[in-house]
Order: C-alpha cells, then sequence, then structure tokens
C-alpha cells in the first residue's frame, strides 16, 4: 500500500508542475552539450533551441 502511495504523490507532482519547462528541460540540457562542441556545435544546438522554445 505505501508503494502505491508514493507512487501516486510522484504522478500527482509531476501533473501539478506548471507548463511544459519540464518536458523541455532534456532538450535544453543536450543543447547546452552540444554546443561546447567546437566548429559544428553551434549549428547541431539550433534545431534543438528551437525544439525547446516550441515546446515551451
Amino acid at each position: 500500500m505505501t508503494r502505491c502511495f508514493r507512487a501516486f504523490l510522484v504522478l500527482a507532482a509531476a501533473a501539478s508542475l506548471a507548463g511544459c519547462g519540464v518536458v523541455a528541460a532534456p532538450v535544453r540540457g543536450t543543447s547546452a552539450v552540444v554546443k561546447v562542441v567546437p566548429v559544428a556545435g553551434d549549428v547541431v544546438a539550433a534545431p534543438l533551441d528551437v525544439t525547446a522554445g516550441v515546446i515551451d
């Protein structure tokens, strides 16, 4: 029973988070990591930035 209650709390917390920023966070993190790559980093990160902006 305790396990079900914990799962419910986690789902309730996830549902109550405002906006889609939680969904866009991994895309933004990946974009930040890719930008470190010399030469091609900014080119590869541009579509990721646009995708995160659309999600938000």
